[in-house]
């Protein structure tokens, strides 16, 4: 069992402090993936958890001891950095066999675990060649079977893939993936892709500045966003952000997006909702996922007259831009839905698809619908 905790890491680089009071639990086998954009402190974060970097405040625990003083050496951490650092004068058997000849295993042992891991990763065809030979695909398989010889305790991914070409991406996501399940170790990877984090994660850790905004499941962060910035960091499109108004007419809740003639229809315990949260008298964030607009192409009850500025086809389905007062809201639709911008349509929020932020601080009201 290989479990990580992290309390009250803090990081300076000279004046500038770039972990601030980070506080993470990560569980024997799981999956963590810490996303952010760059220059948020991840990738520090992670040096640190290997030794790489030291901190300036707080423990790094692994099994339940202290290692924040302890040499990267003994840690018992694999590290896979994004460029591939293979040895070119060696071939790619000497490449995955040289930490196990570091520790003085007798030959059988070291070929016995190269195999083992070649099979694993599906390289037993690439042992005599040079990296020079190698797509950049196997270099990465082949880094990563490097890491993974030792069997340490946990294994520690920065952007691995970031170098690759789309095709190539996809295809190592799912072997990273399926590799995880089968070795069962701990892992911890990095990340500024969003599409990579909910592919790959048990858990995200999404982090700002060096200060954590959430930590959740894929599906907690995409559908429950902490703060407008996760909201709209996680997920493509993004979600819609727009300020807004909420009042009561005729016994409905309506929301008035910025710059609006008319309102948009929404349940009436909106209003309860947030007058428990204290923000009834004051102006809110309204935010919803593309998918949550949803677009007729007649009039319908509680929905409104909108016009179409850009039609974005993605094949399987269209974005499609609307004017909505001073805002531009994005939906999906079916592919060829509206077949023209400047078109009219009529557009609703899904009530159970909206989310609520306070204007001042940003962070989700927690209201659901």
């Amino acid at each position: 069992m290989t479990q990580i905790e992290l309390r009250g890491i803090g990081k300076y680089f000279g004046a500038l402090k770039v972990i601030k009071d980070l506080n993470i639990a990560i569980n024997d086998n799981e999956f963590i993936v810490l996303l952010g954009q760059s220059g948020c402190g991840k990738t520090t974060t992670l040096r640190a958890i290997a030794g790489l970097e030291t901190i300036d405040e707080g423990d790094i625990l692994i099994d339940g001891k202290p290692v924040q003083d302890m040499k990267a050496s003994d840690r018992d951490i694999a590290f896979v950095f994004q460029s591939f650092s293979l040895y070119p004068h060696m071939n790619v058997y000497e490449n995955v066999a040289f930490p196990l000849r570091a520790t003085r295993k007798s030959r059988s042992e070291v070929d016995s675990e190269v195999q083992a891991v070649a099979k694993t990763l599906q390289i037993t065809h690439l042992l005599s060649k040079k990296p020079s030979a190698l797509s950049g695909g196997d270099m990465q398989r082949v880094a990563i079977g490097r890491a993974l010889v030792r069997r340490p305790k946990a294994m520690l991914m920065d952007e691995p893939i970031g170098a690759l070409d789309a095709k190539l991406r996809e295809e190592m996501r799912t072997e990273i993936k399926r590799l995880h399940l089968k070795q069962g170790s701990t892992t911890i990877y990095v990340t500024h892709d969003q599409v990579e984090a909910m592919s790959l994660a048990d858990r995200i850790v999404v982090m700002h500045e060096g200060v954590l905004q959430q930590v959740g499941s894929p599906s907690d962060v995409y559908s429950r966003p902490a703060n407008i910035f996760v909201a709209q960091f996680v997920g493509s499109p993004v979600m819609n952000i727009a300020d807004a108004m909420v009042s009561q007419q005729d016994g409905m809740a309506t929301v008035v997006v910025d710059g609006a003639a008319e309102g948009l229809a929404f349940p009436p315990e909106l209003i309860g909702k947030l007058d428990a949260k204290g923000t009834r008298s004051g102006s809110i964030v309204l935010g919803v996922r593309p998918e949550g607009l949803q677009i007729a192409r007649e009039q319908r009850d509680g929905y409104q007259a909108v016009e179409v500025q850009l039609i974005e086809p993605l094949g399987s389905h269209d974005i499609v831009d609307l004017k909505v007062g001073s805002q531009t809201l994005r939906a999906r639709t079916k592919s060829g839905f509206v077949p023209n911008p400047g078109e009219r349509v009529w557009a609703r929020i899904d009530p159970s698809q909206a989310h609520f932020f306070d204007r001042a601080t940003g962070i989700s009201l927690g209201i659901e619908l």
